[in-house]
């Protein structure tokens, strides 16, 4: 481990892979490299080529996620391996595993629990002209629902303290797990940065999982979901609104009539208005109760999070299962402090 780490400092690389034989040497190599001494895990996440021969020759320890989806590999990854700090990125080669130093000593100098590579050439992502414009989309729809935190909600290139690997509940089954990551983050108030790293265009013969249309549908019903879960009043009363205006269409006409007649000629269409209406308020009413409810499932969250520890100390040996703890003198409580 390079001199300005803490010899003890225990740093899992994280890597899903599906069907990535092109790259994954390189990459695995690259973390080798860059970050001596850590360990690389490639998650094989049903690849129907060599993906994982290839990365146990390049000297990763390849472990296997049936359910297919990226979600579901970080999941399995956060639950399985012990660490000190997590390095989240892609096998397809479009993150520098240069970069890895930079983001684990801004996580260990600024006390973070996660640190977000915020890729500068997004946009020219192998000519995927949807996915530059869906970035731009759903980034300022982030900021205006769940706040500034984040600039680039979608990379995949992240370092995480074991706090927030153990605290995280990783739902999301796709690639919406890194909105469910900034999400989860932002709900606990958790300390979080971003530095600006270059993305790099897929080599040839490597292409791309994501699907403009039917993975932003999926992202955005993410949005709606995590929004209902966290922040309910706000995502409710937007609902109230809009059967409250539905019962004001109705029942503006009705009201001119029978202001100016003294007959209300369309009952039935009264009985609506005032169905929408009921309709409108029992919705407020839940978002208020609902809220009340989300706030005191955001402290127990935090209160779990804050009884997890910061570091621990593991048997490199022992790479997949939860490893050996060990009593820290008052010189190691000393490093960490």
């Amino acid at each position: 481990m390079p001199e300005r780490f803490p010899a003890d400092l225990d740093i899992a690389v994280l890597i899903p892979c599906y069907n990535e034989e092109s790259t994954i040497m390189e990459v695995v190599a690259g973390f080798i490299a860059a970050l001596p001494g850590a360990r690389i895990y490639v998650c094989d996440n049903n690849s129907t080529d060599r993906t994982a021969l290839r990365a146990a020759l390049a000297g990763a320890t390849v472990v296997r996620e049936s359910r297919q989806g990226k979600g579901h590999v970080v999941r399995r990854m956060f639950s399985d391996i012990e660490a000190d700090i997590y390095i989240m990125a892609d096998g397809d080669g479009t993150y520098a595993a240069e970069d890895a130093p930079e983001l684990v000593l801004t996580l260990l100098s600024e006390r973070a629990d996660m640190v977000v590579a915020t890729r500068r050439k997004v946009t020219v992502d192998a000519g995927r002209a949807g996915h530059a414009f869906g970035n731009r989309i759903f980034n300022t729809l982030y900021q205006r629902l769940f706040g500034r935190d984040f600039t680039d909600i979608f990379s995949g290139y992240r370092a995480f303290s074991r706090r927030f690997a153990k605290s995280f509940p990783a739902l999301s089954g796709g690639f919406e797990i890194e909105t469910e990551m900034s999400v989860h983050a932002g709900q606990l108030k958790m300390p979080v940065c971003e530095i600006g790293v270059d993305y790099g265009r897929r080599p040839l013969g490597s292409m791309s999982k994501l699907s403009t249309f039917r993975d932003g549908a999926r992202i955005l019903w993410t949005f709606v979901l995590l929004m209902k879960e966290t922040r309910p009043f706000y995502f409710f009363s937007h609902v109230s609104l809009t059967f409250l205006g539905l019962s004001l269409a109705f029942m503006l006409p009705v009201l001119v009539d029978y202001f100016r007649t003294g007959l209300v000629d369309r009952m039935p269409t009264w009985v609506l208005s005032m169905a929408l209406l009921m309709i409108s308020l029992m919705i407020l009413v839940a978002g208020i109760i609902l809220d009340s409810v989300a706030r005191g499932r955001a402290e127990h969250k935090r209160v779990q999070y804050m009884t997890i520890p910061a570091l621990r100390r593991s048997d490199p040996g022992d790479p997949i299962v939860p490893g050996k703890r060990v009593r820290r003198d008052k010189q190691d409580k000393a490093v960490h402090a």
